[in-house]
């Protein structure tokens, strides 16, 4: 029964994959062939059957034409994700175990050219009989070999086109590209296409990514956007572009709760800006990032962190040793912690993570470490580009971020970073070992600070049951930042302890 064809562009239906609307920016255009591409593994009968669950919920009628996979096997698919199969018809062209009979085979005519006439009879009468708004055909390879040459296989599919269009279904045809490696018979065909890619890493989980490579008459975001399989489908993580959503705002100051910090930092940190705690290992970065944390739930306020390479028990059991309540406010879920594994989590669902956090009303967030987090990225050199967007982003909302850089080496010779972000950071605070009076101490300065005036000064840090504590200026040193300083006759030192020595 033939139907009028949306004309429409805007006109759009949802993919029922969580993300990919917003990277198509709305959903699919309706009554149009949409071609989804990938090797096998890379998720498209889970992408089919999330789109038909969707239609079915919106009370359409929805049709899986399967010429590989039979109805058992999809169901299983299905169950696996939770999904449920309720109002969907499942129909199989599969070939007869008859064909396993050598008196079944052709020997007059090629095998192509009955079964691809048999084929298309059995699709278009299933789809007579269903009269359904959405179709998923799975899989295109199948008919690329029936067709046996391109010229048959591109006039097949522009037949089904026409042939769906003057029904008004929406379709989708899967295409595992088994039958040729490269293949372009059907992009210029489809309406949109939209790839799925699955790659190996040398360690960890495969990177899943998704790229829409055209889509007529819409704008969309173009690139590649990550994407994962969980329990219920495939989900998206569509890129960060912080661009499309500036705004300007006036930021009041945000206290650290350490009097003497805040007058290091010239009376604080502006919200909206991200702050760098940069110095070697066993400086107190992650706990001077702690209360930060601190400082926002004593308030009431919420707030998130990211953890890399610290278990979340220990960052609480130390924390708690400072004075930091942060297991009261963990308990309440005032303050989330997410720990990270890098091997599995791939940047854009990290973005993503991340992005929610601030979503739910979170008003700091720390990321612990930079050098974690660029274990999570497949190349080094997008980790700027990354983090510039999602500091961008997360500024725009008023979010304090607040993250740690670790450098190589303790005290004396040049401490290197192995992630320079000190240039995207608003706020640079950096922590160093130094040695005096036979022990090693900590002291802290600003380096940079965007929003404002600080103070260019060296002073102590130390930490203790009783908390964090910055103290006095450390002005009888000099040389402080090599890690070995010369004492200035005269002078006290700044624990009121007498000479250095």
């Amino acid at each position: 029964m033939r139907k009028e064809q949306n004309t429409e562009t805007d006109s759009l239906i949802s993919t029922g994959v969580p993300g990919l609307d917003e990277i198509l920016c709305g959903g699919l255009t309706r009554d149009r062939l949409y071609l989804v591409e990938g090797q096998p593994g890379s998720g498209k009968t889970t992408f089919g059957l999330q789109f038909l669950v969707e239609g079915a919920k919106q009370g359409e009628r929805v049709l899986y034409i399967s010429l590989a996979e039979n109805a058992v096997e999809l169901r299983a698919v299905a169950a696996s994700h939770g999904l449920s199969m309720d109002g969907i018809q499942i129909h199989e062209v599969i070939p007869s175990e008859s064909l396993l009979d050598p008196k079944e085979q052709y020997t007059m005519f090629h095998a192509s050219e009955v079964e691809l006439g048999s084929t298309t009879q059995e699709i278009l009468a299933a789809v007579e009989a269903v009269r359904p708004s959405r179709v998923v055909l799975d899989s295109l390879s199948e008919l690329q070999l029936l067709a046996d040459n391109p010229l048959r296989y591109r006039r097949q599919v522009l037949a089904y086109k026409q042939y769906f269009a003057s029904r008004a279904c929406t379709v989708l045809l899967l295409d595992d590209r088994t039958a040729s490696n490269a293949d372009l018979q059907v992009h210029s065909i489809a309406h949109a296409v939209i790839s799925l890619v699955q790659e190996a890493k040398e360690y960890g989980a495969d990177r899943r990514r998704i790229r829409v490579s055209k889509y007529r008459g819409v704008e969309f975001r173009a690139g590649l956007h990550d994407y994962s399989i969980v329990r219920g489908g495939l989900v998206a993580y569509p890129r960060l572009v912080a661009s499309t959503s500036r705004v300007t705002a006036r930021r009041e100051q945000f206290a650290t709760g350490l009097e003497e910090l805040d007058k290091l930092m010239g009376g604080g940190v502006e919200e909206g800006t991200s702050t760098l705690i940069s110095g070697p290992p066993g400086t107190g970065k992650s706990s001077l990032a702690a209360q930060f944390v601190s400082a926002a739930v004593a308030r009431g306020e919420r707030a998130a962190m990211f953890i890399f390479e610290e278990a979340a028990n220990n960052l609480i059991n130390r924390a708690e040793g400072l004075g930091m309540r942060l297991a009261a406010a963990l308990e309440s879920e005032q303050l989330t912690i997410q720990q990270i594994d890098p091997a599995e989590l791939p940047p854009g669902e990290f973005a993503h993570s991340v992005c929610a956090a601030a979503d739910r009303g979170a008003k700091v967030i720390v990321i612990d470490s930079l050098n974690g987090y660029l274990s999570a990225m497949p190349d080094e050199r997008f980790l700027t580009t990354h983090l510039h967007e999602l500091l961008t982003w997360l500024g725009q909302r008023g979010v304090v971020t607040v993250l740690v850089g670790v450098h190589q080496g303790l005290i004396g010779g040049n401490s290197v970073a192995s992630v320079d972000a000190s240039y995207l950071a608003d706020n640079v605070v950096l922590l160093r070992h130094y040695e005096a009076d036979g022990e090693v101490r900590q002291a802290v300065s600003v380096f940079k600070k965007r929003g404002g005036p600080h103070e260019r000064t060296l002073r102590e840090f130390s930490m203790s049951s009783r908390g964090i504590h910055v103290g006095p200026v450390l002005r009888q040193f000099h040389g402080i930042l090599t890690g070995v300083p010369t004492f200035r006759d005269g002078a006290q030192d700044g624990t009121g302890n007498g000479n250095a020595g």
